[in-house]
């Protein structure tokens, strides 16, 4: 009983990344019709950027807070805290921003893609565009897999740059440095390359939480139930492969 279960999981599990791949394939193959499809592009970039904004703005804002008061803390007594418009902007250049940007966006923009498209699969909505020989993966995947992959990279800076105003109101504010002290320290410590890898990391997270959640929309079941468990699995997928990714592109981009 054991072993069938388990050669159940290894099954399934091995058919969703011959699913995954194959929606893939469908999603590069309609790319040249992101022209004439650029209506059903340009309201999905709303809906995932636009309609992002206020979000990412509150995240940005206190996690650039937030690092100003950490960093002082571990800083404290060991070096300088003249050295915060150094050492702040660049982790949140590299790490905070792009990532917690992607993990919040994993919430509201995966899930969402999952339930709408979970919803269209149990109402049986995407059948009928079938039969009308309009193709899903053209009607709704693409559309917001490029979205979204346009988009992420564009919350991302927005992000970061909220996020380094956080930071700086908290050093002047309250950590008793000069606004100019912390810029000079910015300005020294820019570097154009971190700005280039936390764009190439938001590039995989933006693709990556569209197509996951495409993904798990086109295989809802169950209905409402089906729906609300799809939510759940799309925005933990999405969560942990923003990590995972995460991690890797570090070594490529950062480590080596």
């Amino acid at each position: 009983m054991f072993i069938n279960l388990v050669l159940k999981k290894i099954y399934t599990f091995f058919k969703d990344i011959e699913d995954y791949y194959l929606m893939f394939i469908g999603v590069v193959r309609y790319l040249p019709r992101v022209f004439k499809d650029r209506k059903l592009i340009l309201d999905q970039m709303v809906h995932i950027g636009v309609n992002s904004l206020v979000l990412v703005s509150i995240i940005g804002l206190f996690t650039g807070a937030v690092s100003a008061w950490q960093a002082a803390y571990q800083m404290a007594g060991m070096v300088p805290l003249s050295i915060m418009g150094s050492a702040t902007p660049r982790a949140i250049i590299i790490e905070l921003g792009p990532v917690l940007s992607a993990i919040v966006l994993a919430g509201r923009v995966g899930a969402s893609i999952s339930a709408e498209i979970g919803t269209m699969k149990v109402t049986e909505q995407i059948d009928a565009l079938e039969a009308m020989a309009i193709s899903p993966i053209r009607y709704l995947a693409m559309p917001r897999v490029v979205a979204a992959t346009i988009m992420l990279p564009v919350l991302v800076i927005y992000a970061c740059t909220v996020a380094i105003v956080g930071s700086y109101l908290v050093s002047t504010m309250f950590l008793d440095i000069s606004g100019g002290v912390f810029l000079n320290g910015f300005r020294k410590s820019f570097a154009i390359k971190d700005v280039n890898a936390a764009m190439i990391k938001a590039f995989f997270f933006g693709f990556s939480i569209s197509s996951i959640g495409c993904f798990v929309g086109f295989n809802t079941t169950g209905g409402a139930q089906g729906v609300g468990q799809s939510t759940i699995k799309s925005f933990v997928i999405c969560a942990a492969m923003i990590l995972i990714l995460d991690a890797l592109l570090w070594n490529f981009l950062i480590g080596s």
